[in-house]
């Protein structure tokens, strides 16, 4: 059984399978920071200077009645909150990722038909033995 699993771990398919998972992650954490620190800041500065990370709606007031001026603030008084702001930061880099992950499968594709080659000639079709016949006949009449 170990060698099953050793052949099976092996396989290509199995190892660029996990190299994808490992780089993904990495791919995920650098888009994360990249709508976190750099798009949401100024897109909210921009709006009318609103913090995304900080944008929710309390739907029940913790042990201490709020207005918050924080998500956390609200979360740590144990208020119940709809995280909308949160939620737009992670549709956002959801959309980079999904556009990432277009770009390079439409580059993959593209190697892909750049490499296939061009079909071969067709081989040729046998000529028919009565037009052989016809032009031995033809050949004869002319010496």
């Amino acid at each position: 059984m170990f060698k099953e699993f050793r052949e099976f771990a092996m396989r290509g398919n199995v190892i660029d399978l996990a190299v994808g998972v490992v780089i993904g992650a990495a791919f995920g954490k650098i888009v994360d920071s990249l709508v976190k620190d750099v798009i949401m800041p100024p897109l909210g500065f921009i709006i009318g200077k609103v913090d995304f990370a900080n944008l929710f709606i309390t739907l029940a007031e913790g042990k201490v009645a709020g207005p918050y001026a924080s998500l956390k603030a609200a979360q740590d008084a144990g208020a119940v909150t709809m995280n909308i702001g949160l939620f737009i930061n992670t549709m956002i880099s959801f959309i980079i990722v999904a556009f990432a992950i277009f770009l390079v499968v439409k580059a993959m594709n593209k190697l892909k038909r750049e490499e296939t080659p061009a079909p071969a000639e067709p081989a040729p079709t046998p000529t028919p033995e009565d037009i052989e016949l016809l032009r031995e006949i033809r050949d004869l009449l002319k010496k």
